[in-house]
């Protein structure tokens, strides 16, 4: 089929039968005898491996997104594809599934370095091994990294395109059995893309190098003439293009005027406070005036461009990543590597230079799937700034390209009718609904309103309550919540209480966020910030002034069917919760947050309470290691929520059904008095002939923290595993019990913390597993 035409027909009807009726891997298909059979090259036996199989086990999900199922089913089949996809649209799998089924390697070609060690960690938290070649790797962890692809081990190799041209590593290439060839930013590749790179040109000479290897090149931003080049570029004309939609439904869209941008972005914030935020901003100089105001009024925000040093760039960027900050002030410099999935607000200060440029930063919202939110703030002088450089362009055909562009984006700023559909037929896609529901024109045609009245509300309920408590515990005053603390305190007795019946807790906490922006509200720092009635807020309560106040939003319509319908209410204290303990983990495997389980899964986990080991499995994302590797820790902390605040869970659990395909069957899940599975029985006896940690990880093709969760899942269940040949010298074990005794109670984080640096975490999870068995008191 010629790549020009759209992909149209249906899956099952063109690709799946050849290959739903296949085994894909089989017993008997040729292999490379000079080099160690990966373990997911299971072709040694007679089992087929489906794709559904692996989405389950590996990744914890029970069903495709849209159009992914598709692709897989074309790369499977040996086909060259484009794939054009939002940003969140789930593109990566398309590559990832399928390099578990093909026998050899997958060659994965990403154009950051950060980018590619986000989507490693993650993989091999998945207990997929996957590893990476850059320029931040030694010579010698480079040859290290290659001999594990030349044995075997490795399933997906990412690497930058600068690396492609070195004719040692075109040698390398060489020797291996590449099964696949995965192109990610492949916008990259064309001159006529707002990221350019010159060296993803390298990909063609690759592309020769390896006639018969599959190329699944994938993008979240193309216009029909990028997509063309991508096409002529990548030599593709015999492979399928499949196009998504761009909506990202998500997503709520809107422009503000600049004139007061200070108020409006404070607004903004206080709404999203401790979420992850980013806030595009013209020059560098700007960016570091704005994160130091924000700074001064008591958010935490770091700059972020590219005149800063490496080091700095990479610190502040690590700290996002890793919740430590929450807000980024930055310049374009910033986000094309960045994968994380739960930011919730995306700010452009100043106007874009391009739709495309503004669809890929706005795309670096709600990459989850959940709410989030995007606001441009417009000036027409922010227009001439822009105009000014484009006019600094020397080739004429660039130059005006660049104030096309300039212009389109000024056009959307402008709007009077739908943003959202204005972006998508930008991109070429049709948008026939009337209100999308999702964008500031479609949601609000008069914004303004006198909110006297529900400010009045407000500020009374701080003063009835006496200015003692934050934002959640005035909504729920106002909204007659029954939680606990309102009972405590008895403000449920109280004139306020219950009074709010329009507002939603949503909405409630943008009218707070504006009333503090507009000063009427103070906010109290503190280890327990709380709110309270400034002179401007008294002088409304006593009748002398109205307030004019923005309409709230709606709140954003959920998307991906059932999983967010049925977590619309969850708990936020469990939430909380939850998130804590993810970062302490993440601090302990030295990964990003969002690598042990990102925002869905935990909202999943705080609305259903899963307390057993076979509830745990059925949420959101929870595949076979990460059962393993965390599962406990997560259902400890569950439960004691639930005990300590006597919270009814309803016995049908039914939020643990939100994907009823058999999950359990088809992943052999441990329950209550069940016996393990055989990979722990694996695992138990490669340590009793007295492997070490890394030689069972390597042999296994499990990452070191999976092969210790097999073991800590054994001693739970009261099973004999042999630890001693592991377990750190004496002088170590004589202060990890010690530090135990101190702690009381067998939580890591306590014990690592008294010890310092010389000690790591896989050192106390063993010594904790040896305890165990002892029956020591204190690791109960």
């Amino acid at each position: 089929m010629a790549i020009g035409l759209e992909c149209t027909m249906t899956f099952l009807e063109e690709i799946w039968p050849e290959v739903k009726g296949l085994p894909v891997l089989y017993s008997g298909r040729r292999q490379r005898t000079d080099r160690t059979p990966s373990p997911f090259n299971v072709n040694t036996t007679d089992r087929i491996l489906q794709p559904l199989d692996l989405l389950m086990s590996r990744f914890g999900y029970d069903r495709f997104w849209p159009l992914q199922e598709e692709i897989i089913g074309n790369v499977l089949a040996g086909r060259d594809g484009l794939a054009l996809m939002p940003t969140g649209g789930g593109k990566s799998l398309c590559y990832q599934l399928p390099a578990l089924i093909f026998p050899g390697v997958t060659l994965v070609v990403s154009p950051l370095i950060a980018l590619m060690k986000d989507q490693v960690d993650a993989l091999n938290a998945n207990g997929i091994p996957a590893r990476f070649i850059n320029s931040s790797l030694s010579g010698g962890g480079i040859e290290q990294v290659q001999r594990e692809v030349r044995g075997g081990v490795v399933k997906l190799l990412y690497v930058a395109p600068e690396r492609l041209p070195g004719p040692g590593f075109r040698r390398f290439l060489m020797d291996l059995e590449l099964s696949l060839i995965a192109v990610d930013e492949a916008h990259c590749i064309s001159e006529w893309g707002h990221e350019f790179r010159p060296d993803y040109r390298n990909l063609v000479d690759l592309r020769r190098d390896f006639p018969a290897v599959p190329v699944i090149a994938l993008t979240a931003t193309a216009t029909e003439r990028v997509r063309d080049d991508i096409i002529a570029q990548l030599e593709l004309q015999q492979g399928r293009v499949f196009r998504s939609s761009f909506n990202r439904a998500n997503l709520n869209y809107s422009v503000r005027p600049k004139a007061d941008s200070w108020d409006e972005l404070v607004s903004l914030l206080e709404k999203h406070r401790g979420q992850p935020s980013i806030i595009y901003c013209f020059s560098r100089q700007e960016t570091e005036d704005l994160a130091r105001r924000l700074n001064g009024a008591g958010f935490t925000a770091a700059p972020y461009h590219a005149g800063l040093d490496a080091v700095t760039r990479r610190r502040t960027q690590d700290n996002f990543i890793r919740d430590r900050v929450p807000i980024i002030v930055a310049t374009i410099a910033f986000g094309m590597g960045i994968n994380k999935p739960d930011v919730r607000l995306v700010v452009h200060y100043s106007t874009p230079k391009s739709v495309e440029g503004y669809y890929q930063e706005t795309g670096r919202a709600g990459r989850d799937g959940l709410p989030s939110e995007c606001v441009l703030l417009f000036s027409l002088a922010d227009r001439v700034r822009q105009d000014y450089f484009v006019g600094q362009i020397r080739d004429e055909s660039e130059r005006r390209n660049a104030r096309e562009k300039l212009d389109r984006m000024v056009d959307y700023a402008q709007l009077p009718t739908c943003r959202r559909r204005y972006l998508l037929e930008y991109f070429g896609e049709r948008w026939e609904e009337d209100n999308c529901g999702g964008c500031d024109v479609c949601l609000e045609p008069d914004r303004e309103f006198d909110g006297t009245e529900i400010a009045q509300k407000v500020l009374s309920a701080v003063v009835k309550t006496e200015e003692r408590f934050g934002a959640n515990h005035v909504i729920n005053v106002l909204v007659g919540s029954r939680d606990k603390k309102v009972l405590r305190f008895g403000h449920d007795q109280i004139s306020v209480y219950g009074i709010v019946k329009d507002f939603t807790r949503e909405q409630l906490k943008e009218i707070i966020a504006q009333l503090r922006a507009k000063g009427l509200l103070e906010r109290n720092e503190g280890e327990l910030p709380t709110l309270s009635v400034s002179v401007g807020g008294w002088e409304v309560l006593r009748g002398r002034g109205k307030v004019k106040l923005v309409k709230p939003t709606e709140d954003a319509r959920p998307s991906r069917g059932a999983l967010h319908e049925g977590m619309a209410q969850y708990d936020k204290g469990l939430f909380e919760e939850l998130r804590v303990l993810r970062r302490r983990l993440a601090e302990e495997k030295n990964v990003p947050p969002y690598v042990v389980f990102g925002d869905v899964s935990l909202r999943h986990m705080a609305a259903a309470y899963p307390r057993s080991r076979e509830e745990f499995a059925r949420i959101h994302g929870v595949g076979e290691a990460k059962l393993d590797e965390y599962g406990p820790e997560f259902v400890e902390v569950i439960q004691g929520y639930v005990e300590a605040n006597d919270v009814e869970v309803p016995a049908n659990a039914d939020l643990l059904r939100l994907f009823p395909s058999g999950r359990e069957s088809n992943r052999g899940v441990d329950g209550g008095d069940r016996p393990l599975g055989p990979t722990y029985e694996t695992t138990r006896e490669m340590l009793e002939q007295g492997l070490s940690l890394d030689e069972v990880a390597k042999e296994r093709g499990l990452a070191r923290g999976t092969v210790i969760g097999h073991m800590e899942r054994i001693a739970a269940k009261g099973m004999a595993v042999d630890v001693n040949h592991l377990l750190p010298e004496p002088w170590k074990m004589r202060e990890i019990e010690e530090a135990f005794k101190e702690c009381g109670g067998g939580l890591l984080g306590p014990v690592k913390e008294r010890l310092g640096d010389g000690f790591d975490y896989d050192e106390l999870k063993l010594a904790r597993i040896h305890f165990r068995q002892l029956g020591k008191f204190y690791t109960t």
